[in-house]
């Protein structure tokens, strides 16, 4: 199944992960597109999207102003991997 929009929070993270986006870009632009991808996420797979909110989102990106640069991308790729992993493992 198809899945652009999910596609595309993770690939805005990965290109963080890899230093194509800096810090304070992907902190402002991940919870707009979220926002504006959230209900077709949800479409694309229900689990998948509440995955990506709570993990990058709400215990990743919420925290930016709280954390050095560096613990900031530590956290942000530990999130990042274990969506990943939950998603190829399979989500029960």
């Amino acid at each position: 199944m198809s899945q652009p929009n999910i596609d595309y929070m993770m690939n805005m993270t990965k290109e963080f992960l890899s230093e194509k986006i800096d810090g304070i870009a992907y902190t402002l632009d991940f919870p707009y597109e979220l926002e504006q991808r959230y209900k077709k996420m949800h479409r694309e797979d229900d689990d998948y999207c509440e995955l990506i909110y709570e993990c990058l989102y709400e215990e990743g990106i919420a925290l930016y102003n709280e954390l050095s640069d560096s613990d900031f991308k530590k956290l942000i790729r530990k999130q990042y991997n274990y969506i990943k992993k939950i998603a190829k493992e399979g989500f029960y």
